[in-house]
């Protein structure tokens, strides 16, 4: 009861107000709804297949730790400085700020913290102790390197099986340096080997290596990659001067320039193509892809086809390759047929049809075909596990057979993309170690991710996009130097600045600075208390929350009595 007695009229206050604090007056009671304070994912962490915690080492490098930086990606990815390149970076797609000035330049900044570590060899320490049982992987590729490394950090010893003379799969073999220099690559391998995995080279299954040889070992996980060209399936591509872009790749990554005449055409549209045009120019040769489908449809990554343009290589879509025809066993021209697109096929793209009575030639004197990939999986004892092409395993990467287990382009990467790959070996590393009677912690990420209008947009400035530094594009067409260069710190820390950091508190006192109530305390450690007796419910804080991390739950909900528990 108040001390304050009013006997008149008179003698009350001309507004409404109250004369003591306003703690003593409980308001909770009002409530249907209450604020909750609970982190969510980026959509950037949802997306990215490696599962890498890009707000984390955000943070990190904001705060300019580097090191730590690199050590939170090499949680879910031992190949960084490979992925900051080469990788598709599906994150940006879906990045929360792409629509408001431009996605964050998430995989620059990864390849700023893998160079900014390039002389770092000290990796972070094995999360489990070491183990009795030994894994056989077959292939050095990322979806190998991946399985090894991450058996390496629970514990396990396994040891790789290479065919080739070094390691790397296609990472070595099938992207050119002005892409990925092999120093990279080689740190990183490096860098795996350290921690105790073991490569063998020339070591190839079903060869020089018998597949009993591998019963000595507790699990097998095969990813051999998809290494082998597709047929063209058209007379004449058996002719001199007709490439496969695998073969071709390759020769140029061993430092044995192909000869190549002055007209090159490069049948496809996926990564490979686009490389072996690029490679092809880089030769003073006048290169022009042919693609059955539209730019559209192209698999490539767009900015990879986008270069290609700047560069000077030529497209010519919706025609497909009849016949291959030349003189004294030398191809000299092509014969294409003109295509249309029909309706949509099994692949979501609209399916190629031809145009009857089309027909017409180019001239061409050297023709790459880069039209896919397929494995080679012919070393295996069990056709059964075949599905068409590739091996057929369920979401655990486990096979018909116990203890094999299968993973990247030769089972479950049909698109071939390296940060894919880097996911199966990942996750088949954990079904490995629970095959062998351990327990995995959860490696699972919520796809709860912050949506756009969660984001509160008045708390961030407008700032565009970094511009990646790059050599010209004059020198790009006559070198295999790398063509796109690492940001500077200084464009590496403004560029962090930009990540809305989407679903993560970062304690900036928003919520509590706009609580009518003053219903938000800060306690000793920093963290945030909301006293629900004076809470009313009115939302302010949570859509005051520059980054989505608060949200209103009905009153007596279940996730209210839980939260409360948690704060």
């Amino acid at each position: 009861m108040t001390k304050y007695k009013f006997t008149t009229v008179e003698e009350m206050p001309p507004l409404a107000f109250s004369l003591e604090s306003t703690r003593e007056i409980p308001t909770g009671s009002w409530r249907h709804v209450r604020p909750v304070y609970r982190d969510k994912n980026s959509p950037c962490h949802v997306t990215c297949p490696a599962g890498e915690k890009i707000p984390d080492y955000f943070e990190l490098v904001r705060q300019k730790k580097y090191k730590e930086a690199w050590y939170k990606i090499l949680e879910d990815n031992p190949l960084p400085g490979v992925t900051g390149r080469v990788c598709y970076h599906p994150c940006e797609g879906q990045c929360n700020r792409a629509g408001y000035d431009g996605a964050v330049a998430i995989h620059n900044i990864e390849r700023f913290v893998a160079d900014k570590n390039f002389k770092n060899r000290k990796l972070p320490a094995a999360v489990e102790a070491r183990k009795s049982e030994k894994v056989a992987v077959i292939g050095s590729g990322p979806a190998g390197l991946s399985c090894a490394y991450q058996l390496s950090r629970l514990g396990y010893r396994s040891v790789i099986y290479e065919a080739d003379h070094e390691p790397g799969g296609m990472l070595r073999y099938g992207i050119p340096d002005y892409r990925l220099p092999k120093k990279i690559l080689d740190k990183e391998i490096k860098d795996i080997e350290a921690l105790g995995v073991e490569i063998m080279v020339d070591s190839k299954i079903g060869d020089n290596v018998a597949w009993s040889e591998l019963e000595r070992y507790d699990a097998v996980f095969v990813a051999v990659g998809a290494t082998h060209s597709r047929k063209i399936g058209a007379p004449g591509e058996d002719l001199k001067g007709v490439y496969t872009g695998i073969d071709f790749l390759k020769e140029l990554s061993t430092g044995n320039v192909p000869k190549v005449g002055r007209q090159v055409l490069v049948l496809g549209g996926g990564n490979t193509a686009i490389d072996a045009a690029r490679s092809a120019l880089r030769l003073g040769k006048r290169v022009t892809v042919l693609y059955r489908r539209t730019r559209v449809e192209m698999p490539a990554v767009p900015e990879e086809i986008e270069e290609a343009e700047k560069e000077g290589v030529h497209f010519e879509f919706l025609v497909t390759p009849v016949k291959i025809s030349g003189s004294k066993g030398k191809a000299s021209e092509i014969e294409l047929m003109k295509m249309q697109l029909g309706e949509p096929d099994e692949s979501g793209r609209r399916r190629p049809v031809p145009v009857i009575g089309s027909n017409f030639s180019m001239r061409a004197d050297t023709i790459i075909s880069a039209i896919g990939e397929e494995p080679d999986l012919s070393f295996l004892p069990y056709s059964f596990l075949r599905k068409g092409i590739r091996l057929f395993v369920d979401d655990e990467h486990t096979t018909g057979v116990p203890g094999i287990f299968a993973g990247g382009d030769a089972a479950t990467n049909p698109n071939g993309t390296v940060v894919n790959a880097i996911r199966a070996g990942k996750e088949a590393a954990i079904s490995i170690h629970e095959f062998l009677g351990w327990r995995s912690r959860s490696n699972g990420v919520s796809h709860d991710a912050v949506k756009p209008e969660e984001v509160n947009t008045f708390y961030f400035p407008h700032e565009g996009r970094v511009e990646v530094p790059r050599i010209t594009v004059q020198k790009s067409k006559t070198t295999f130097s790398e063509v796109n260069k690492t940001l500077t710190e200084e464009q590496a820390l403004t560029e962090a600045e930009r990540c809305f950091t989407c679903g993560t508190c970062l304690h900036c006192d928003v919520c509590m600075t706009f609580c009518p109530d003053v219903a938000i305390s800060k306690d000793e450690s920093g963290e945030y208390t909301i006293d629900y007796e004076h809470c009313k419910g009115c939302g302010i804080c949570v859509n005051e929350c520059p980054r989505g991390a608060m949200e209103l739950v009905p009153e007596g909900a279940r996730e209210a009595v839980e939260e409360v528990e948690h704060i």
